[in-house]
């Protein structure tokens, strides 16, 4: 079976722009008084004029967060609303693995604000355990009438979306990682659009693939961070999920979790253009031969 390290791939997943660092975004925000007041589990952003908190109650954050790769060849547009990506719609399928909860705040730093950004899509897809994509046809596989791990979520007024999914597998040419898109306005051409990656821990991964059922997959993993000509050294590692282990008392299901916060500067149009004008009208179009199988073909039906 033919992997995405078989190919040459010329436009999949590059990276464009940067994350501001710490000492850029106090000099971004300075006159601002940008300052973070944590409120339980989720951190809320305040732009505070004149801000009395000590210093213990105030954390400066790294606003900007804008290393943009474009979508790959296996975006599929499914209009699923919903937190928990894991089963399919429509079929009695529900994705095995280790679960993973992923909160992700966005924030609007357009003209040198950090307001939450309410209203906008996010996308998340991804492969299974077994690094299986669903909605296309591979040389590998065929689901193109399934829909698991794929679903969106609209921001609150914080700005942040949640979702349940799981721990991602592996295939051959690539990293371990998770897709993620934000729309302003999916139904617009003239909408702001921002496609990225979040990466993962390689010992991590390597622990958590030794368990089932990603230990299913045959063949032994043959790409890392390190080695992935998509995580780009230091772009990758701005999308790099920090996790933490949780475990659920009256169920005793475990996992991990992450927090994520992504800056977006409004006004940029070269990021903001739609990341999917190149790649056919199927949202996913003609692959540049890669991923887990060789080249899918996107499904043309529409999703409810």
């Amino acid at each position: 079976m033919a992997h995405e390290n078989d190919h040459q791939m010329d436009n999949d997943d590059i990276p464009v722009g940067r994350v501001l660092s710490r000492r850029e975004a106090l000099k971004l925000f300075g006159g601002a008084g940008l300052a973070i007041f944590a409120s339980g589990a989720l951190s809320k952003v305040v732009l505070a004029q004149d801000a009395t908190a000590t210093a213990t109650d105030v954390l400066v954050t790294d606003c900007v967060v804008r290393p943009e790769m474009t979508e790959g060849p296996y975006f599929v547009d499914a209009l699923l609303n919903r937190m928990d990506i894991r089963p399919d719609p429509v079929l009695d399928i529900v994705k095995e693995g280790v679960p993973l909860k992923l909160k992700l705040q966005v924030y609007d730093v357009t003209d040198a604000t950090c307001n939450p950004l309410e209203g906008v899509q996010v996308d998340i897809w991804q492969c299974d355990a077994v690094g299986t994509y669903s909605g296309v046809e591979d040389a590998g596989f065929e689901t193109l009438d399934e829909s698991w791990l794929r679903g969106y979520q609209v921001t609150d007024e914080f700005g942040v979306v949640e979702f349940l999914t799981i721990y991602p597998g592996w295939y051959s040419g690539r990293t371990v990682h998770v897709h993620v898109k934000i729309r302003t306005d999916p139904e617009s051409e003239d909408g702001y659009e921002f496609t990225s990656q979040f990466y993962f821990n390689d010992d991590l991964s390597d622990m958590i693939h030794a368990m089932q059922p990603y230990s299913e997959k045959a063949g032994a993993r043959d790409t890392y961070n390190d080695t992935d000509m998509h995580y780009n050294g230091e772009t990758g590692d701005q999308m790099l999920l920090t996790l933490e282990e949780w475990t659920e008392e009256e169920t005793g299901e475990s996992g991990y979790s992450a927090v994520f916060s992504i800056g977006l500067d409004l006004s940029d149009e070269e990021v903001g253009a739609s990341d999917s004008e190149d790649m056919g009208a199927a949202g996913g179009g003609t692959p540049p031969q890669g991923g887990p199988g060789g080249p899918p073909a996107q499904s043309t039906e529409t999703s409810d």
